[in-house]
């Protein structure tokens, strides 16, 4: 199991705890985003910049990632197309995508979409809070054990 990052939207808490835990569970976190993000020396942790463009790091997680990886992303066709490829999405908050879930996900996302073209104010998601935060790092722990096998 490898775990990839949509980097450009992932908040900065969520990275880091993902920075501590390729150190301690030894596995590979690529972070892939269109401008340069720092992240820690570790022979676990790996940056690649992509070019300009709509959805140009998500072509490259989907190109690169293989069956049994996890994937951290909001972004609901991101987390649709790595279901397909068998693969996990786990979002930010901690939500995992499955093929039972995916589809209502994509049909919410379209609606809301819909809502916000036609001139109706949505709002954003919510601030990221300790809650939030505090599941993230619980799933993506389970996840871990139940996928990873460590080298």
């Amino acid at each position: 199991m490898k775990i990839w990052v949509d980097a450009d939207a992932c908040p900065k808490v969520i990275k880091d705890i993902l920075f501590r835990v390729a150190v301690r569970a030894k596995i590979q976190v690529t972070l892939l985003a269109n401008h340069p993000l720092q992240v820690p020396r570790s022979p676990f942790l790996s940056f690649r910049q992509v070019n300009q463009g709509f959805d140009v790091a998500d072509n490259e997680i989907v190109r690169m990632l293989q069956p049994g990886d996890l994937v951290i992303t909001g972004d609901i066709p991101l987390a649709a197309e790595v279901v397909e490829k068998e693969a996990l999405a786990l979002s930010p908050r901690g939500e995992l995508f499955t093929e039972k879930n995916i589809k209502e996900r994509l049909n919410i996302r379209d609606f809301m979409d819909t809502m916000r073209s036609s001139g109706i104010q949505t709002g954003g998601p919510a601030a990221l809070n300790q809650k939030d935060r505090q599941h993230f790092a619980n799933h993506l722990d389970r996840l871990i054990v139940v996928h990873h096998q460590p080298k």
